[in-house]
């Protein structure tokens, strides 16, 4: 079976305040600071706290490849609602996890300035992921009660952002972003998979079958973007450009 894929082309801190609601990576003792690797993902509506399950098959196969560099992971902490017709409370979840996924990759790019980031999100948590390096805010949010965009300067830490299933279409109005794909600066280190019959992120009328909207954690695309980010990976500790 052939799957889709789809190739994406699309501060200083002024406070105190806002140095203090950053995550901090503070080394302890007899562990390794700073991975070679640092992982973030999004995991998908309802699923459980963590990477959920097509983070735990993308992470698990990167794991393998770039073994003996070290891998940390971190999932994006947010509420993954399915009360998608909850309007403006909706998006605030999702703006939510654009917050925590933003903070943590400023903290590790700061902190850590010689790890690699993979950034990457299942469904809703692809939608958390492609806002967050892109700066959109959902439409009936204030852009005051979002976060702030990525500064420029983060964009080099970012290795490879991986998305599975992004809503596209009448799965995409919920959000209240008619554009979800990723930002400028990480177009040409992004990679969308979007498996045949998925009408959520082919935005193709609706059906009762979301089969193939479920199947990415087993199909081979977990695997094929963890190779993807482990060819980037390679690219960039060989000296070869970013982009």
């Amino acid at each position: 079976m052939t799957f889709g894929i789809r190739f994406v082309g699309r501060m200083v801190v002024a406070s105190a305040l806002a140095i203090a609601a950053l995550p901090v990576i503070v080394p302890t003792a007899g562990s390794q600071a700073c991975p070679d690797i640092d992982v973030v993902f999004a995991r998908g509506t309802a699923e459980p706290p963590g990477v959920g399950g097509v983070g735990r098959r993308f992470v698990d196969s990167l794991r393998a490849q770039v073994s003996p560099r070290t891998v940390d992971v971190h999932g994006v902490n947010y509420p993954a609602s399915s009360n998608f017709t909850g309007g403006t409370v909706f998006k605030m979840n999702v703006v939510e996890g654009v917050r925590d996924e933003s903070n943590h990759v400023r903290s590790v790019a700061s902190v850590c300035p010689n790890t690699k980031l993979v950034l990457g999100g299942y469904s809703q948590g692809a939608v958390v992921t492609a806002l967050a390096t892109s700066g959109v805010v959902p439409t009936g949010i204030a852009r005051g009660a979002a976060p702030l965009p990525l500064p420029a300067r983060v964009a080099d830490n970012v290795a490879a952002v991986v998305l599975f299933g992004t809503p596209a279409g009448w799965s995409a109005e919920k959000y209240g972003a008619a554009d979800i794909h990723v930002g400028p600066a990480y177009a040409s280190k992004a990679l969308e998979f979007c498996a045949p019959g998925d009408a959520v992120c082919t935005g193709t009328v609706p059906s009762q079958d979301h089969g193939p909207h479920h199947q990415y954690g087993v199909n081979g695309m977990a695997d094929r973007a963890a190779a993807f980010a482990v060819s980037r990976l390679s690219a960039l500790s060989q000296g070869s450009p970013a982009s």
